[in-house]
């Protein structure tokens, strides 16, 4: 305190407003400070947080799919039963053809007949030759006979009767020699005419009216080509992963792109009992009924083999051998599933998928290729149904890498869709 000249007493106190104001701006620049301080750190850590989010793969998932127990799809050709390319077995031309193709005939029936007049002068020849074959064999035989009397009363010598004895003999051989040249070029003139060696249809004919025909046996120079197909070969190449699953006697069925909805049923007739080397698979023969003309030689086909025993229902049957519980997780972890194409990572480590565990980890694992089908691909053990799979996995990705997993779009219609909208 102080006082003034007049006595009166004088506080020397700030008033009470000054030092509220003061307090107001402390805590205002706190508050900047604070808020200045925070919001930095809020920016470090979202910036921190954006850059660990750009650092981690943003990847797809998918699941596998378990194939459908049982089923086995093979491509496959189909062939005639019985099929009969028809050759020249002599040189001429076609004095005419009978059947067109698409023509059914009987075993026997006439196809096509050939002019043959070098043949015929041939076998006029040969006919001639034969008569004075004939002839002079006649002869000899009488010459030998008279030689034959004149020795018994020994008007020659046993000398010359053996000579003509001799040439009797040769001349018959002569005639015998000269009569299978005619018999056999009456065989050669039998072929003239072109016949159907069973009932079938005739699937081509590469001939006409006029055409100089060459005696040929190689392929492309038949005349016409007869097949039977009211019963049909049908082979397929299984490959050795799935050979155990087919027996002979085994149902299958059979379809056709031209026929697309319609199934024919076919009977496994018989296997090559072997593998091949080139393309590691063993040739199958199948049997199919054409009775209704539906099915056409020649072309192509696929096979389901109904009867196949699944590679679920193998594993079971292993576990079994190995107890009940064994059994049970072998089933699970071999069951046959298929995944798309480019899930599969192939490199020097051999055939791995990548999948992802629950902190979004990836884990490779290694899996065996049992069936290419194109569009999937079917693995023969190492993963299960419920793993998450990537669909396309990084360059580079290794086990342990951390990946963000992207969320897939709400398919039209949907409850999120719907959502979205309002």
């Amino acid at each position: 305190m102080r006082t003034d000249n007049d006595n009166t007493v004088v506080s020397s106190r700030p008033p009470a407003r000054f030092k509220l104001a003061a307090t107001v701006a402390v805590v205002i620049a706190i508050a900047v400070v604070a808020a200045g301080l925070w919001s930095r750190k809020s920016n470090a850590e979202q910036l921190q947080s954006t850059a660990d989010e750009r650092g981690q793969p943003s990847v797809a998932l998918v699941s596998p799919q378990p194939l459908t127990e049982g089923g086995l799809e093979l491509p496959a050709r189909i062939e005639a039963w019985s099929r009969a390319p028809i050759y020249a077995r002599v040189s001429g031309y076609l004095k005419r053809w009978n059947v067109d193709i698409g023509g059914k005939v009987k075993a026997g029936q006439q196809l096509a007949e050939i002019e043959t007049p070098d043949l015929d002068q041939q076998l006029m020849q040969a006919k001639a030759e034969l008569a004075t074959a004939r002839s002079n064999a006649a002869l000899a035989a009488s010459t030998a006979k008279r030689w034959q009397g004149l020795l018994e009363s020994d008007s020659v010598s046993k000398q010359e009767v053996d000579e003509r004895t001799g040439d009797m003999t040769a001349k018959q051989s002569q005639v015998t020699a000269l009569q299978a040249n005619v018999d056999r070029i009456e065989a050669l003139k039998r072929f003239t005419q072109l016949t159907a060696p069973f009932d079938g249809v005739v699937t081509a004919r590469n001939t006409d009216v006029g055409a100089l025909i060459n005696i040929g046996g190689a392929p492309g120079s038949e005349l016409f080509v007869v097949s039977d197909t009211r019963k049909l070969r049908v082979y397929v190449n299984v490959p050795q992963r799935q050979v155990a699953q087919v027996r002979a006697g085994g149902k299958a069925v059979l379809t056709v792109p031209e026929r697309p909805g319609q199934r024919f049923a076919a009977t496994v007739q018989s296997t090559s009992q072997a593998i091949n080397t080139a393309s590691g698979a063993m040739l199958v023969q199948l049997a199919v009924d054409n009775d209704k003309d539906e099915l056409l030689p020649g072309g192509f086909a696929t096979v389901r083999f109904d009867g196949a025993a699944p590679a679920s229902a193998i594993a079971q049957a292993s576990g079994q051998v190995n107890g009940q519980v064994n059994g049970q997780a072998n089933l699970q972890a071999n069951a046959a599933v298929s995944l798309p194409p480019g899930a599969v990572i192939i490199n020097k480590d051999g055939v791995q998928v990548a999948t992802v565990d629950a902190s979004n980890r990836v884990k490779l694992r290694k899996v065996t290729i049992a069936r290419d089908m194109g569009t999937r691909i079917e693995l023969g053990g190492g993963l299960t149904a419920a793993d998450r799979v990537i669909a396309n996995p990084p360059d580079g990705i290794a086990d342990g890498d951390v990946v963000r997993v992207a969320q897939p779009a709400a398919a039209p219609g949907s409850a999120a869709s719907a959502k979205g909208r309002t």
